[in-house]
């Protein structure tokens, strides 16, 4: 890709203040277009192979199951709108119904399949899902039984108010239909000539302003919200995601990522749907080994990970050789790349072309991100420059921009910001200003518009690639009868890059343990929140005015865990 058009993405006048090229033009259209256009111009070429299930489909093929699925959603009262929450692991049926709710312009939910019950039921109900397509099960969670247990008088086909998710109507659930529940391939058994006959219209109907998928996240604090995205955020973002890759149809691309993530769902599938390219999924979840056996079996030319992915990969090829000479180019994203390890990667696994992408949620997500002709050095300790169509300023504590080498928040401005968080106004003008989203980054941009992210405002952990936000699991702690107060805070580890520590002042009286405690929490919170280091003290490091020191709790945290090592060497 040539670099012409970056001239603009520089700081001018000495302010960390840069803006994106304007060319190409932002594309106005809707998902189900954005589908269609491929289609058309590759109908036999194969669009997607799921290795795990052996699912293989040719575009034309993708299509005509996408159809089907949407005349069963409309079959099941699902209109313009509505809320559909997706709650699987990487699955053919998470990426029909990604399409399906585009094509009826209904709202995709996406759900992290790591959620457990209270989870669930918080997301659910925060967005009003009228429906909720699910997996059985996946690893140690029993979705069929988590949903049981909060709606015990669902009946399939027969909608009714349930008490603990009153707006949820439909549950469908993939492979054997479960009591109560109807199965997905029923879906397709749904789709008659008149049901199907209306989906044309109904597209014709959309726009690409329409809020057509809602992501949870926290923002920058608090308990989760639903980011609220349209076609054109993440159609265009999807776009330019590809471009820097220089992604084309003969390209094959791995994407091993979670599709409930925009780097699954938004980079990953709208990135290669758009370009045409065929997608591969190595398995339901991330393993090594699936991803370096697909790569090898596919021929790819491209892979998709968060660098502790990479690592894993690197150290799998030590143990077994693959072929991976096909692959090319790639996307590391969630975590900075260690230069060794983008050194291995570019020589070990072929990714001579690897980028590295910068972005949250709530801009659909990418704001930065490297070309593939860039220095190494600098793909590992900054992530890129400004994409297209896009503004970003590094501003202080008063938000003045920042002079170009200072540190300041990162606030993006632009066509990739979402629409706001949903049914949540108090939090969307919180993190909104005059159209600019804060990120709650702290970055500092140099003299060529590259940006490196050196902190966070808030204290956001990213534990593999997750990002964890504190004030959620704090929330969920402090509900335990005997707990009294409690602080949540990430320490570096050397292969998550960080890990959750808690610090718990128990009620008087109790006898509750960190044991006991750590218990409490499985089954309730995702298991990557669950603290990995858990410590009941008796008080907190506490400001004059009474606000949680955290960096004062990190730093004994790691002299408590450095002393418990040296005795476990010295014993």
């Amino acid at each position: 890709m040539s670099h012409a058009m970056t001239a603009s993405a520089a700081p001018r006048d000495g302010l960390s203040h840069v803006a994106g090229p304007a060319e190409p033009p932002l594309k106005d259209i809707t998902i189900p277009q954005l589908l269609r256009d491929t289609v058309a111009a590759r109908p036999e070429a194969e669009a997607l192979v799921f290795c795990e299930s052996g699912d293989r489909l040719s575009w034309r093929a993708f299509a005509q199951a996408v159809e089907r699925c949407a005349a069963g959603l409309l079959s099941l009262g699902v209109t313009k709108g509505d809320r559909v929450g997706i709650w699987s692991p990487n699955r053919l049926e998470w990426v029909l119904t990604q399409f399906a709710t585009a094509r009826i312009g209904a709202i995709l939910v996406n759900i992290n399949p790591a959620y457990r019950l209270s989870e669930l039921e918080y997301a659910l109900n925060k967005v009003g899902c009228r429906v909720l397509i699910t997996a059985a099960a996946f690893k140690s969670s029993d979705y069929v039984g988590m949903i049981r247990e909060l709606a015990p008088d669902l009946v399939a086909d027969r909608p009714q108010t349930l008490a603990r998710l009153p707006d949820l109507r439909h549950v469908v659930v993939m492979g054997e239909p479960a009591p109560g529940m109807i199965g997905f391939a029923a879906l397709a058994d749904r789709a008659t000539p008149d049901l199907l006959a209306r989906l044309d219209a109904i597209s014709a109907d959309l726009s690409p302003a329409d809020p057509i998928n809602i992501q949870f996240t926290s923002g920058t604090t608090g308990m989760p919200k639903g980011a609220t995205l349209s076609h054109r955020n993440i159609v265009n973002n999807a776009r330019f995601v590809t471009d820097r890759i220089a992604l084309t149809p003969a390209d094959r691309l791995v994407i091993p990522v979670p599709l409930y993530h925009c780097f699954g769902m938004v980079m990953g599938v709208l990135g290669a749907v758009g370009k045409g390219a065929k997608m591969i999924f190595p398995g339901e979840g991330f393993t090594p080994a699936q991803t370096l056996d697909a790569i090898a079996a596919e021929g790819a030319t491209a892979c998709y990970g968060v660098p502790t992915m990479f690592v894993a990969m690197l150290q799998e090829l030590d143990r077994q050789h693959r072929d991976l000479s096909t692959l090319r180019t790639g996307i590391m994203a969630g975590a900075l790349c260690p230069i060794e390890v983008m050194k291995r990667v570019n020589r070990d696994m072929h990714m001579r072309e690897v980028t590295i992408c910068y972005g949250m949620t709530e801009t659909s997500p990418v704001s930065f991100q490297s070309f593939t002709d860039d220095p190494t050095e600098k793909r590992c300790e900054t992530v890129g420059r400004i994409h297209p169509h896009l503004e970003v300023k590094l501003v202080d504590a008063a938000g003045n921009t920042v002079p170009v080498g200072e540190k300041g928040e990162l606030w993006t401005r632009g066509y990739s910001v979402m629409s706001g968080y949903w049914g949540d106004e108090a939090a969307t003008r919180g993190a909104i200003t005059e159209g600019w989203m804060h990120t709650g980054d702290l970055g500092v941009l140099d003299d060529e518009g590259f940006c490196t992210i050196v902190g966070r405002v808030k204290d956001m952990i990213i534990r593999g690639g997750e990002n964890i936000y504190p004030r959620e699991i704090e929330e969920f702690l402090i509900r335990h009868p005997e707990v009294s107060d409690v602080q949540v805070f990430g320490i570096p580890d050397d292969i998550f890059g960080e890990e959750v520590c808690a610090w718990v002042v128990l009620k008087p009286g109790s006898s509750l343990t960190a044991e006991g405690l750590r218990d409490h929490c499985k089954g309730q919170i995702a298991h990557f929140k669950i603290p990995r280091h858990l410590r009941v003290v008796t008080d907190l490091p506490m400001t004059a005015t009474g606000k949680p020191q955290k960096f004062v709790m990190r730093d004994r945290m790691q002299e408590m865990l450095r002393s418990e090592a040296q005795a476990v060497q010295n014993a």
